[in-house]
């Protein structure tokens, strides 16, 4: 097994058992509800942060009649037209949500990139299975590229991006624009993502009891999102990118993920899989970081060095 790099090590041990608490089917309902009171939304007022930035929800209007919920957040003051990063919140299909990711967001690019930020309330599983989320990406995307011009933001500089499920998701929903002709991002930028619902990685049974998200976790988060088609042999790559069999034509990707990861051969293959199509990605595996190590432990070198490699790519995308 990879060795943890000593500073995740430490903060994953100071975290005691929660850290790699394994989620089961049985213990899924009393996980979200866990979730729901340690990440409370935080109010528009506290995220426009004494002005800092201005703050808003959007509604998308669903077939179902019911409304998808967009927070948009830009630098405040700002009067031209900024870049995009449209953002997947993580949770494993079935946890997070838009509002409590934006605080980290905003400090670490909005305000050094002079970038807006779309955060998107995708619908969570079981209670919604494939295809709500991803359909809820795509609608939310097509509302933001339309309304650019009252978002401030400028439709031709969008990055999709996300961390774990979020990170899934913008992979499927790069899949997912290009195949209907829908808006074409300039990048996708996939933080240890959750690809592959098969569970059959090398690294998948390496680490298992021994990442902060192991394939135990896994397989109950894949089995929440795809109910009866868990496992299916013809799964659509809408809800598991790594059954894709066409990588070609899709913006360039950033694709980040630990050595010491359940996901790390996933995303790794991913990254193979785009080249070989004739696509661009730029891979980073962390040594000795584990499932969600940036937050576990925000102080590590290895932290720092992936946020800054994760900024230098965005700029670089963000000035083609």
């Amino acid at each position: 097994m990879p060795p943890l790099d000593p500073q995740v090590r430490a903060a994953v041990e100071a975290a005691g058992a929660r850290a790699r608490e394994v989620l089961t089917p049985e213990g899924l309902a009393a996980w979200q509800e866990r979730d729901a009171s340690a990440r409370p939304r935080p109010t528009l007022d506290r995220l426009r942060d004494d002005g800092r930035f201005e703050v808003e929800e959007l509604r998308v209007p669903r077939a179902d009649g019911s409304d998808l919920t967009l927070v948009s957040a830009r630098p405040a003051g700002v009067r031209e037209p900024l870049p995009l990063l449209y953002y997947l919140h993580g949770g494993g299909m079935v946890t997070g949500n838009a509002w409590s990711v934006l605080p980290r967001l905003l400090r670490a690019w909005a305000l050094p990139l002079g970038l807006a930020v779309v955060s998107v309330e995708y619908r969570l599983a079981p209670r919604t299975r494939f295809p709500g989320a991803v359909e809820d990406c795509y609608a939310g995307l097509l509302r933001a590229v339309e309304h650019a011009d009252r978002l401030g933001v400028d439709a031709r500089r969008v990055v999709i991006g996300g961390k774990s499920a979020g990170g899934g998701l913008a992979a499927a929903l790069a899949l997912l624009a290009r195949d209907r002709g829908g808006p074409a991002p300039v990048g996708q930028l996939l933080l240890s993502p959750m690809l592959d619902d098969r569970g059959d990685t090398f690294s998948s049974h390496q680490m298992a009891g021994h990442d902060t998200w192991d394939r135990a976790s896994n397989a109950t988060a894949w089995q929440a999102l795809l109910g009866d088609r868990y496992g299916a042999a013809d799964l659509s790559p809408y809800a598991a990118p790594a059954r894709a069999t066409d990588l070609s034509r899709l913006p360039p990707a950033y694709v980040e993920v630990g050595s010491a990861e359940t996901f790390r051969d996933e995303a790794v293959a991913y990254a193979d899989a785009i080249w070989q199509a004739g696509g661009e990605a730029e891979l980073h595996v962390w040594p000795g970081a584990c499932h969600g190590f940036d937050a576990i432990a925000p102080d590590a070198a290895v932290t720092r060095d992936a946020h800054d490699a994760r900024t230098r790519w965005l700029r670089r995308i963000l000035r083609h």
